[in-house]
């Protein structure tokens, strides 16, 4: 049976104009609504609820896509949200991408009040102050999700997590963990702490090194991990707001990681101790 035919044919319709604005983010911010591509996003968007409500609202496929992921149709169509078969050039023009894969949805913002983050006392969190790349910021939500993170926190002076490259670069985690945004980094610190997290800054200039963290045993308690940003790292006022600010070590000849490859490691580093006999999660039972 050959693929239906597409009900929107035109880059001027106004579903296909609301949709495209997406990309823009006071238009993001104005509807509360972001664009999630590809089909891990579109599966993940799909299976999420934010209280009562479904996240994916809208869904845009050329019929190619949607015999090839029906089990992704069937699931947003089950979540309630509209499906509209569209042309390959309607998909070209709403998608951020180069090489579209066939699928755009239109999600509902799903950020967490930094209250409820708190209010969980989590074990492990990442903290992106003055994170500006979409890439890093979604990557490191993507790190924090397969490390066992509670949740990830982005500072008012952060990227956009809805950025359509920092839900790609998420890889469908920005569904998986609770994401607070637009929180002062000086708040965002002494609430943490006051939740009962060691707050660890993680720079290369860092007066301690992890290795010798983890061999002192320091790494094992509730742990907010600060990363800064990726071209001048933590200013010194932020710095001074942490409990300790710790360095990756470099054993090689490379100058230094990249702001995700640092948070990967450090990430792993606390959840390896936190797992060990007389881990703040030994002792939770987890």
């Amino acid at each position: 049976m050959p693929p239906a035919t597409p009900e929107l044919i035109s880059p001027r319709s106004p579903r296909v104009l609301a949709a495209r604005r997406l990309a823009k983010r006071n238009f993001r911010g104005k509807e509360r609504l972001f664009l999630a591509e590809g089909p891990q996003a579109v599966r993940e968007a799909a299976g999420h609820r934010a209280g009562d409500a479904a996240t994916l609202v809208e869904l845009f496929t050329t019929p190619e896509a949607a015999e090839r992921y029906a089990d992704i149709i069937g699931a947003a169509r089950d979540a309630g949200a509209r499906v509209h078969l569209a042309a390959e050039q309607v998909i070209a023009d709403i998608s951020t991408t180069v090489t579209p894969q066939g699928l755009v949805g239109v999600c509902r913002f799903l950020d967490t009040p930094f209250e409820e983050v708190l209010a969980a006392r989590p074990r492990l969190v990442a903290l992106l102050a003055n994170v500006r790349d979409p890439g890093n910021a979604g990557t490191v939500l993507r790190c924090a999700d397969a490390a066992g993170a509670e949740a990830v926190v982005l500072t008012d002076a952060s990227v956009d997590v809805y950025n359509p490259k920092a839900v790609r670069a998420s890889v469908g985690s920005l569904f998986h963990l609770p994401v607070a945004v637009g929180v002062p980094v000086e708040q965002a610190v002494e609430r943490l702490r006051e939740a009962g997290a060691r707050i660890v800054a993680a720079d290369g200039a860092g007066d301690r090194d992890l290795d010798d963290e983890l061999d002192k045993g320091t790494m094992g308690g509730p742990t907010a991990w600060v990363f800064g940003n990726e071209a001048w790292g933590l200013p010194e006022e932020t710095r001074i707001l942490t409990d300790a600010v710790v360095r990756v070590p470099i054993h090689g000849k490379a100058e230094s990681l990249n702001l995700a490859t640092a948070a990967a490691v450090c990430l792993y580093a606390s959840a390896r101790a936190q797992r060990a006999p007389g881990g703040c999660r030994s002792v939770t039972g987890n």
